[in-house]
Order: structure tokens, then C-alpha cells, then sequence
């Protein structure tokens, strides 16, 4: 074995490690900006194109958002580096256990079976409202 195999073998080497340091890097996950209520109304339209969003209710900590839309709650959960969203009937959402300041919807999928979101109260007060008139 001469001198030029260790070069070529050594460059190879280095070749090889920075390659896999860059996949390392690239699938760091980077934690998105919380939502906000422009936010939240863009992801809701994106995912669900022609539906008109009837009211918005985003998380305080900006993780989540429910939405009315007709008889549908569009819910909008963070899920690993992204969001998720499901759409059930406002029903089932309106009858989410809320416990210690966040609402739990049962989404009744499993990829994302529960979404957990904080909210300052549920049902919120507008509905119950327009329930009592």
C-alpha cells in the first residue's frame, strides 16, 4: 500500500463525515412561531379550501386553534415540528372535557388521537350565548 491509497482512503473519510453531519443537521427539528389568529385562519384555509371559518378560538400558548365552520369544528393541534388538522362535528366538540384550563377534543384518529389545547374557557361564551337566546 503506497502513499496515495491513505490520501484517497483519508479525503474519503472526510468526505463521508461531513455528509453525515449534514443529515444530522438538516433533521433538527425547529420549533415553528406560536399561532396567532391571522396564523391560525391561513393554516385552516390551506387545509381546508372553500370552507368559510365562522369563528376562530386560538390556544393561549399559540399550540392550537378550534374553529367553527357551519356545522363543522376545524381543530388545528401541534404535532412534533408541525400542525395538524381534523375537522369534526361541532357537537363533539362543544361536549370536550375541559379540565385545568385545556380543552381535550377526541379526535377519533390514530395518527392523532387527542387534541389537547389551552384555552382560557369551553364552550366559549359567544356560543353559549347564542344557545341561550
Amino acid at each position: 500500500m503506497d502513499q496515495a491509497f491513505f490520501i484517497q482512503l483519508a479525503v474519503s473519510l472526510a468526505a463521508v463525515a461531513v455528509l453525515v453531519a449534514l443529515a444530522a443537521w438538516a433533521k433538527i427539528a425547529r420549533p415553528g412561531a406560536p399561532l396567532d389568529d391571522a396564523r391560525a385562519r391561513f393554516l385552516l384555509q390551506e387545509e381546508f379550501p372553500g370552507r368559510t371559518l365562522d369563528a376562530v378560538w386560538v390556544a393561549v400558548d399559540g399550540k392550537g386553534a378550534v374553529a367553527k365552520s357551519g356545522a363543522l369544528a376545524l381543530v388545528l393541534c401541534e404535532l412534533g415540528d408541525g400542525h395538524v388538522a381534523r375537522q369534526i362535528p361541532w357537537g363533539q366538540a362543544l361536549a370536550a372535557s375541559f379540565k385545568n384550563g385545556k380543552i381535550s377534543i377526541d379526535l377519533a384518529d390514530v395518527s392523532a388521537p387527542v387534541a389537547v389545547i389551552s384555552l382560557p374557557s369551553w364552550p366559549p361564551k359567544e356560543i353559549v350565548k347564542d344557545l341561550a337566546a
